[in-house]
């Protein structure tokens, strides 16, 4: 599909549902990630592949979305977002990497952005370690391990309406794809 056709149906997209006041904070996602990050129970129905990612759906805290996620040595996520959603994820075993742009980005209505020097932030994540982000947080999650497996918990609120991918090369960021629950 071509790029005007993606970003037509981004702009066209509602935005994510307001949380309530009562809506699962970012706390208590972080929370949860880290408490089921460490659940040998939980990671042991999780099935590894030795090239592909894997993936269990779980269910979260307070109507939220979560996922249990194996990565094989070098996978990746690529640059994309949450679609609004504010999440959390915690690394039960190895180690992630996440790059992530430490700005707030427009939600529609562009194909390319060019972002200045100092946006960029790059956290490592070893096994206990987690962390939550906001609505419209775009990063990359990487197992940069080239022989180990990572499993991380991964939780979403409210559950994820979409997921807009991007391309990166430099400091040019392009929408590349947007995604709807029912494709994955």
């Amino acid at each position: 599909m071509p790029l005007n056709d993606l970003s037509r149906a981004d702009r066209s997209a509602r935005p994510a549902p307001v949380a309530s006041p009562a809506a699962v904070t970012e706390a208590e996602l972080l929370d949860f990630a880290r408490r089921t990050a460490a659940d040998p129970e939980v990671l042991a129905r999780l099935p590894l592949d030795p090239v592909e990612r894997t993936w269990l759906r779980l269910k979260g805290p307070g109507g939220s979305e979560a996922w249990l996620i194996g990565w094989p040595p070098g996978a990746e996520t690529g640059w994309h977002d949450h679609g609004g959603s504010r999440g959390a994820f915690a690394t039960a075993v190895g180690e992630l990497t996440e790059d992530s742009v430490a700005v707030p980005l427009p939600t529609a209505g562009w194909q390319r952005l060019e972002l200045t020097a100092d946006v960029d932030r790059t956290r490592r994540l070893p096994v206990g370690r987690g962390r939550a982000f906001g609505p419209y947080h775009v990063h990359q999650v990487v197992n940069a391990s080239e022989e180990d497996h990572a499993v991380s918990v991964h939780v979403y609120y409210p559950p994820l309406p979409m997921m807009r991918r991007y391309s990166r090369s430099g400091r040019v960021l392009r929408l590349a794809l947007v995604e709807r629950p029912q494709e994955w």
